[in-house]
């Protein structure tokens, strides 16, 4: 019997041994609440989707004109590893020869692997930096405008809120969490890099049991777990700001609110006192003011409001409220919502942004660094926030807003993507179809056949982290695993340092990207990092290969002392936030002088803007869909797992509707149905639930992206991807931020010939081989 070898993932830290033939898994043994998404990774060791040779499309191949019109619907021809490195190593040598090095985007999102090595945006930013730079892109699909706005109110993101309030602080402290948006259990199943101890759960339910209450914010029912019995406020979405400013009426208008803590540790509270109670333009944000938006009556608004300043209270405002039309606000109005309580800083009480989106945002932090992989310098200055990827492809040299800035796009003739699918990520994606068309070569590396696959010209075939050795170690997380090879490499696929080792041997550059050292070599020496720091605190510190052979080791935690908020809540002046005024901004005089009509400078209610894109009225589209993270996988990777495959229903993803909207329309629960707007349409399997609340439709992202017509310029995705759905415009001028979390659609029972989900078929050659791919 094969003995079981340890390894690591977004989602958990496990144990793995093939056996029989077949890849077991198992959790780790200390792990009290392991992610069902371990379910998903059996699959990798044999899926027909998987990559098995480098295939070149072939239209780009024979360099026909206009070739770039049928990515997406040509055919690809496999050729041998030396072939293709050679074609990528030309292609690099003429583009960055005749364009220079802003013409290539470095594509890549970062959750390719839990390993610090072999992690593929690293990878990738180190070669292109050693070619002579990139465009790249800055910020996150998740936390787009919540990471330009935090530095203004409250200095650096993911330096004060996310690192002040602790699940133990919660357990023993918290009486009253309001979480706008809510605190899914699904969300904190994964944390980038690993997460080997899933506390959540267990920590919300120690809170619930000693007392504390739970107020769930959100238009679904489920997105706080059943065990801790939140009370359900079923808010239309995207409307929690007004929501927020009614319950800060009441404690201004009630003298509920702390004036002695915003005179201290705030700035600029008169000037949104003006505007909140109606001075500035003549409309008092009232409890009947935001129910009338919102959805929530006036009476537990008010309520709510009362019972936030008598009680300990913690404001949380999730990812999803700011990947909306103006994202700024909500995330800046949870802010000034604590800050009138004056509670920041006190223990289990205060803010903080996305506690519960990620498995480890709520531990103690770890006392020691983890390995990096140094990736170069960029001498590109040019960037683009990551949502706007479409934008510069479709508009080369426009100029575009930012923080402040006004940028130009620059012109990409080639896109180096390995790591990520913007094929989920992205929005709109019929109008991401016709962008991805614009550049001269798209070169992916991959180790299935997704959607960004298909849409490449070069396709590298990578391996999973199943198939090499690694270290598994994330922030916050105590254990450092020896993530040991499972199984072999499927086929002829290899890792990204090995690709772009042969691709720099190529270009002269192979000795300054691998800086001589082979794969092993650099797992010892990037462990040097930690062991170093482990020495110099007096704390255990294993050579390499004592870790290796233990399989792995604990590290030491910073102790749960309130961190940078109670240290400034203690001395403001000696411990001082690094914003402008050393306090917490308010009103934001660097925000106001930007000048710009859809972020001003204190946060603010904005009617959501016209989707003047939907071609037609848009009031023939009443439904709001919300297109959440999915419960089953993390984003779209690993969608042909057993897990994610598990929960499909006639091979579609299911799309939950409240049984009053379903009545209406005469569909039935399991019927398939096709969501549509003016960008496109979709195919889903309707599930009718009471935890969606009415006017409102819930459809997970994640879902490969099947075009029913890949030739089409419209095409409907008959798997089930909401981001055919969704709009393609930025939060605000500030931040540019992803919008991608709600979107207006009606939908239909679908009466057609239902056309069979193919994604996860073997993809067929023109040698009649069986390829990789689907």
């Amino acid at each position: 019997m094969n003995a079981f070898k340890p390894h690591s993932s977004h989602w958990g830290a496990f144990l793995g041994r093939i056996e029989n033939g077949r890849l077991e898994i198992k959790p780790h043994p200390d792990d009290p609440h392991p992610s069902p998404l371990l379910g998903n990774l059996a699959a990798v060791a044999d899926s027909p989707v998987r990559i098995r040779r480098p295939a070149i499309r072939r239209g780009w191949l024979e360099g026909k004109p206009g070739h770039a019109e049928k990515r997406g619907a040509d055919a690809y021809v496999e050729v041998g590893w030396s072939e293709a490195a050679d074609l990528v190593a030309k292609e690099l040598q003429r583009v960055y020869g005749e364009f220079g090095p802003t013409a290539v985007f470095g594509g890549s999102y970062g959750w390719s692997s839990a390993g610090r090595f072999h992690h593929a945006q690293s990878q990738v930013h180190r070669f292109l930096n050693l070619l002579g730079g990139y465009v790249r892109s800055v910020n996150t699909y998740s936390s787009g405008a919540a990471m330009v706005i935090i530095p203004h109110v409250l200095g650096p993101y993911d330096s004060f809120d996310r690192k002040s309030v602790t699940w133990d602080a919660i357990e023993r402290s918290s009486e009253l969490i309001v979480a706008f948006g809510g605190m899914a259990i699904k969300n904190a199943d994964v944390h980038g890099g690993g997460i080997s101890n899933h506390i959540v759960l267990p920590k919300l339910k120690g809170a619930s049991t000693r007392g504390a209450r739970f107020m769930l914010v959100s238009p679904l029912a489920d997105d706080f777990p059943p065990e801790v019995n939140a009370e359900w406020l079923p808010i239309v979405p995207g409307t929690d700001v007004a929501m927020m400013l009614g319950l800060a009426h009441v404690l201004a208008t009630e003298g509920l609110h702390d004036r002695g803590f915003l005179d201290r540790y705030t700035v600029g509270y008169d000037r949104f006192e003006d505007y909140l109670l109606g001075r500035a333009d003549g409309v008092p944000k009232t409890a009947e003011w935001a129910a009338a938006i919102c959805g929530i009556g006036a009476d537990t608004i008010r309520e709510l409001a009362r019972a936030m300043a008598r009680s300990k209270t913690l404001i949380t405002v999730s990812h999803s409220l700011q990947r909306a039309d103006h994202g700024e606000q909500p995330v800046w109005m949870g802010i000034v919502l604590a800050a009138m309580l004056g509670q920041i800083g006190l223990d289990g009480c205060g803010y903080s942004y996305s506690l519960g989106a990620l498995g480890n945002i709520g531990k103690n932090l770890l006392a020691v660094p983890l390995p990096t992989l140094h990736q170069f310098k960029n001498p590109v200055p040019d960037f683009i926030p990551v949502a706007r990827i479409a934008d510069m492809l479709l508009n080369p040299g426009a100029a575009f807003h930012y923080n402040g800035q006004v940028l130009r796009y620059p012109d990409i003739r080639l896109v180096y993507w390995a790591g990520g699918n913007p094929f989920h990520h992205h929005q709109d994606l019929n109008r991401l179809r016709r962008a991805f068309r614009q550049p001269e070569t798209i070169i992916v590396h991959e180790s299935a056949w997704t959607s960004t696959a298909r849409q490449a010209d070069i396709v590298l075939p990578a391996t999973t982290t199943l198939e090499r050795d690694d270290i598994g170690a994330a922030d916050r997380d105590q254990l450092m695993i020896a993530m040991k090879r499972l199984i072999e490499p499927v086929g002829e696929a290899r890792d990204d340092h090995e690709i772009f080792s042969e691709i720099a041997r190529r270009l002269g550059k192979f000795e300054a990207f691998t800086e001589n050292r082979t794969s092993r070599e650099w797992l010892a020496f990037l462990y040097e990092t930690t062991r170093k720091a482990l020495a110099a605190g007096g704390h255990d510190a294993p050579d390499f290969e004592t870790f290796w052979q233990k399989g792995e080791i604990r590290l030491p935690l910073k102790p749960d002392d309130g961190g940078p908020a109670r240290r400034f809540r203690q001395d403001p002046d000696a411990s001082p936030l690094a914003t402008p005024s050393g306090k917490i901004e308010i009103f934001s005089q660097t925000i106001a002088n930007f000048g710009y009509d859809d972020c001003g400078g204190h946060p603010q209610w904005y009617s959501p803007r016209a989707d003047t894109e939907a071609a037609g009225d848009e009031s023939r589209y009443p439904l709001h869909l919300v297109c959440n993270q999915p419960h089953q996988r993390l984003h779209s990777q690993l969608d042909y797992g057993d897990f994610s495959r598990s929960t499909k229903i006639r091979g579609r993803e299911p799309v939950r509707i409240n049984p009053a909207d379903a009545a209406l329309r005469d569909i039935s629960d399991g019927d398939i149905v096709r969501l549509f707007n003016g960008r496109g349409s979709c195919l889903a399997a309707a599930v009718l639930s009471e935890d969606v609340r009415q006017g409102v439709m819930q459809l997970a992202t994640g879902a490969w992206f099947e075009p029913h017509d890949p030739a089409a310029d419209k095409a409907m995705c008959i798997h089930g991807n909401p981001n055919i759905l969704t709009r393609d415009l930025g939060t605000s001028n500030l931040a540019q931020g992803c919008t991608g979390q709600i979107t207006k659609v009606e939908v239909e029972r679908f009466g057609g010939a239902l056309p069979p989900v193919r994604i996860f078929e073997s993809m067929m050659f023109p040698n009649g081989e069986n390829g990789a791919g689907a």
